[in-house]
């Protein structure tokens, strides 16, 4: 059979329009039932345990590492394992939420008796209120769609999305109910890039003691190279008598000086150097360091302390290296 591009393109912008408008539908299912399940999982003292089975247990999965990562402690629980032992994870603290589109999955059902005996509240995500599962719950949502997004109306398309969305909608609401921040959502992904932008500060990766280049305002410009060339950062702090920052000397600068053809060993550092330039203090977000850096078009910046004495030193390359860039 040939492929057809035309016809590809008609066939996958159709499942987008059938996806699209399932999703769109879900607007009226932000009802009295989501609200009540929101506050159900807002009040729930143990953890979110969610299962599913098949392709809906592929959601559970998601909505439950949406639901953990955003303030609120949940695991997925598969619940054809849930009858093999795996059910004494569940606490009497604890909420279920169950996904199913039928709302009649065996090995949901099967545990029912179980969960109900525990006296743990039911959360049900189902397409059809009047099944089983929709009954037996204790709030229900319904993600029903009009049809599947397969034009065999048998792989789950469009449901799965709906829940997934639904799922979303719960975490979300959640995650502003809680006040959960930006800095809440960093501690619990401290290794992807977005727990280093929001949590490393520039003392966890500045140049400190005797890394840091620094030459006094008397010093030649020879000398305030040699310092440079040394410390390798591409840059030095110009400090007066009492060792503060009062200038700084980089290798712009050092291109500006030679463009003028000044005698290095005979002219101070003073004469050629950047005075009142941009310092930062050692407790501000690495990122907030990045920032500045942009906004000031520069690649190096000192940290000085309340007294403007310099207590460490960073450039971009050091950014680079924390993953902050």
């Amino acid at each position: 059979m040939k492929l057809d591009d035309q016809k590809l393109r008609e066939l996958g912008l159709a499942v987008i329009q059938v996806e699209a408008q399932a999703i769109s539908a879900l607007a009226e299912q932000i009802n009295d039932n989501f609200v009540a399940a929101c506050k159900l999982l807002f009040d729930c003292v143990g953890r979110v345990v969610v299962i599913g089975m098949g392709k809906s247990g592929h959601i559970a999965g998601k909505i439950a590492a949406t639901l953990a990562s955003t303030g609120t402690p949940a695991f997925f629980v598969h619940p054809g394992e849930a009858s093999h032992g795996d059910l004494g994870m569940i606490t009497r603290q604890d909420v279920v939420l169950a996904l199913s589109n039928s709302g009649e999955t065996e090995e949901i059902l099967k545990i029912l008796p179980l969960i109900k005996r525990l006296g743990v509240p039911l959360i049900a995500m189902t397409g059809n209120p009047a099944s089983t599962l929709g009954v037996m719950s204790t709030i229900h949502i319904n993600v029903a769609v009009e049809q599947e997004a397969c034009p065999l109306g048998l792989a789950p398309t469009s449901s799965t999305t709906a829940a997934l969305v639904m799922g979303d909608a719960l975490a979300v609401s959640l995650l502003e109910a809680r006040g959960f921040t930006r800095d809440d959502f960093a501690w619990s992904h401290p290794g992807g890039s977005l727990g280093k932008r929001l949590l490393l500060r520039v003392s966890d990766i500045m140049h400190i003691g005797a890394d840091i280049p620094s030459v006094p305002a008397s010093a030649l410009i020879s000398h305030a190279l040699l310092e440079m060339t040394e410390k390798q950062l591409g840059m030095t702090a110009i400090v007066d008598a009492d060792n503060r920052v009062i200038g700084i000397f980089t290798d712009g600068d050092l291109r500006r000086t030679l463009a003028k053809n000044l005698d290095i060993k005979n002219t101070t550092i003073s004469e050629v150097m950047t005075p009142h330039c941009a310092v930062i203090s050692a407790d501000i977000l690495a990122a907030e360091a990045m920032q500045v850096m942009e906004k000031k078009k520069i690649n190096a910046l000192i940290v000085v302390d309340d007294h403007k004495i310099p207590v460490g030193a960073l450039n971009m390359h050091d950014l680079i290296r924390a993953g902050i860039v």
